[in-house]
């Protein structure tokens, strides 16, 4: 097949192409005198595949990986991991950097690849998240500790009680919080308290309604009979304590989690780079913080963290990144390959984003000599109740190598 990459038995069943305007075939599709792709003269540093559909026949995605615990997140990737792993196994790449880590499940996929795995997000509880997930290799929360966390806590502080009663969660539930957060706080040994935490914030997002903290009150009508709006947050954080300890393993390398903004993270020698910034929004808005607030103040209690009293939801201080505004994005997006312009890039991104592919692409070929784009129709659905929007999209990987 004209075109392929490095490692020709290894190819992918999704989309690729290099740059406009060349035609894409769709699955099952004979390719008829009228539908021909195009041959177009392309730079020198980009590939010319023709825009074909190629099959996948290499060997499928870790299974470990398939059983990540999954967030109710904005923006996860886990229904595309087995389209992503496809992609990447098509480069030689020994260790990889995941500074847009969110819920993690990229950062496993690499560490369940047998990858040397560096994570970082700029949200503490989803940087404490990969902690417990990728950079632990062996620790687990043993029944000891698990009821050391349940004992009643010396300091007795109701600061989540008082702050958010008749905001989230009923009494019994933030009474629980502030005493597991107290203990939490008292394991000597980081990653159970990373997997502590982890637990903690998927009981959360399991027991708000629609996995956001941009509503309170009564949120009655969300309910809809689901077995997670029926447990108390102590049912559900022993339930996930045994998720996480099942998810923890050891790749054999040496992993590693941070908290950073991605331009201020140490400049390492790293093989890969996958960035899967926040997609720039044509509306609305991609504020993460507004989002998940209550999370990133649980992972620290507040410390340092003022809340607005003045908001419903007792928010906190939104955090600036370039990647939510137009007026900054291109400038970011292209600083940001000229930082890893040393490495392979994998950025991962949305039709429904700005800027626009070929910007993106434009951009990517000003630092990298091989540039090619693979993309995949999706549907996105946030939420999980019964009236969640769906939103058709087309997600892209473009490769620089």
């Amino acid at each position: 097949m004209a075109g392929c990459l490095t490692n020709e038995s290894k190819l992918c069943s999704t989309y690729v192409h290099t740059l406009r305007p060349l035609a894409i075939v769709p699955h099952n599709t004979q390719t008829t005198n009228s539908m021909k792709p195009v041959h177009i003269a392309l730079p020198d540093n980009v590939i010319n595949p023709h825009s074909v559909v190629i099959r996948s026949e290499q060997a499928a995605m870790p299974e470990r990986a398939r059983h990540y615990p999954e967030l109710r997140y904005m923006g996860s990737k886990t229904r595309l991991l087995p389209w992503i792993f496809e992609v990447l196994s098509l480069y030689d790449f020994e260790s990889a950097l995941d500074p847009f880590s969110g819920t993690g499940s990229v950062s496993y996929l690499l560490k369940s690849m047998g990858r040397r795995v560096a994570s970082s997000d700029f949200l503490n509880f989803t940087s404490t998240v990969a902690r417990a997930t990728i950079e632990n290799n062996h620790v687990h929360l043993e029944e000891p500790a698990v009821k050391r966390l349940l004992a009643p806590y010396p300091d007795g502080s109701r600061f989540i009680e008082t702050t958010f009663k008749g905001v989230f969660y009923k009494p019994d539930d933030l009474r629980f919080l502030d005493r597991v957060s107290g203990n939490i706080r008292q394991l000597q040994n980081p990653h159970q308290r990373a997997l502590a935490y982890a637990a903690l914030f998927r009981s959360c997002l399991k027991r708000q309604p629609r996995g956001v903290f941009t509503i309170s009150g009564d949120l009655s009508h969300y309910d809809d009979g689901r077995r997670d709006l029926r447990l108390s947050l102590e049912e559900h954080f022993l339930e996930q304590v045994e998720v996480y300890n099942a998810a923890v393993f050891d790749n054999g390398r040496k992993n590693q989690s941070l908290q950073s903004d991605v331009f201020d993270l140490p400049r390492e020698k790293v093989d890969l780079v996958y960035l899967d910034p926040p997609y720039v929004p044509r509306s609305d808005d991609n504020c993460y913080v507004k989002r998940y607030h209550f999370l990133e103040g649980l992972s620290q209690y507040w410390e340092d963290l003022p809340i607005d009293t003045s908001t419903k939801v007792k928010k906190i201080a939104k955090k600036y990144t370039p990647f939510s505004y137009r007026r900054t994005a291109v400038d970011a997006f292209d600083s940001m390959f000229e930082r890893f312009k040393d490495s392979k890039i994998a950025l991962s991104y949305s039709s429904n984003g700005y800027p626009d592919l070929n910007i993106l692409e434009s951009l990517m070929q000003k630092h990298k000599k091989r540039v090619r784009t693979f993309e995949k129709p999706h549907r996105y659905h946030f939420g999980t109740h019964k009236g969640v929007e769906r939103a058709s999209v087309t997600e892209y990987l473009i490769v620089g190598s």
